[in-house]
């Protein structure tokens, strides 16, 4: 029987709620998740990209949240993302019309995500740009970044946020034009270009 020195944490070792929880995609994912423009909208963009962890590897259980502005900037205060039925409580989902700017996606089996958005207006002296969550395995604490979308350089060189993050890594703040509406972005949590995620006090 091997003993462990349990005053010691270095001779303990870790559980699997400690590697491997917590669990989000029971009860949070819903249908329809990902599509934050109304069907049809001119407007209309695709975001889409993989959720890597530390070691590269593609997470199949991650949440991805978006808030975003409409295309005038302004922060739709509506409500309609989640729908209940009041007779059953069984998700309606959305209405189809109004445009929340709130969405949640789960990664599929090879990590991958997307949704479809209203390309957001600038706010003040901010670039164009979607506010992020990420939920996955072993965070205990949920990651905040943003998307910028390429196109405006001026507005993303006088974007007062991307100024104080080191040139190096901006790129990772800012999605990748793939032509026809789509933008790409990965989210790295850890490692060789990883994201750079933001600390709100």
């Amino acid at each position: 029987m091997t003993r462990i020195d349990t005053d010691r944490p270095e001779s303990v070792l870790p559980t699997p709620s400690h590697t491997v929880g917590p669990f989000y995609g029971y009860a949070l994912p819903f249908p329809g998740g990902g599509d934050l423009a109304p069907v049809g909208h001119p407007d209309t963009i695709t975001l889409q990209g993989h959720v890597y962890d530390g070691a590269g590897e593609p997470l199949p259980d991650a949440l991805v949240e978006l808030w975003g502005p409409d295309p005038d900037g302004t922060v739709p205060r509506v409500d309609g993302s989640i729908r209940r039925d009041p007779a059953t409580g069984g998700h309606l989902g959305r209405n189809g019309v109004e445009f929340t700017g709130w969405g949640r996606i789960q990664t599929d089996a090879a990590g991958h995500w997307y949704a479809r958005t209203l390309r957001p207006g600038p706010r003040g002296s901010c670039a164009p740009c979607l506010s992020v969550c990420v939920f996955a395995r072993g965070l205990l604490v949920h990651l905040f970044t943003r998307i910028y979308l390429p196109g405006d350089e001026a507005a993303l060189a006088a974007d007062p946020l991307l100024a104080r993050v080191a040139p190096e890594r901006r790129g990772t703040l800012i999605a990748t034009d793939e032509g026809r509406g789509t933008y790409r972005f990965d989210i790295r949590l850890q490692g060789e270009g990883e994201t750079v995620f933001l600390e709100y006090r």
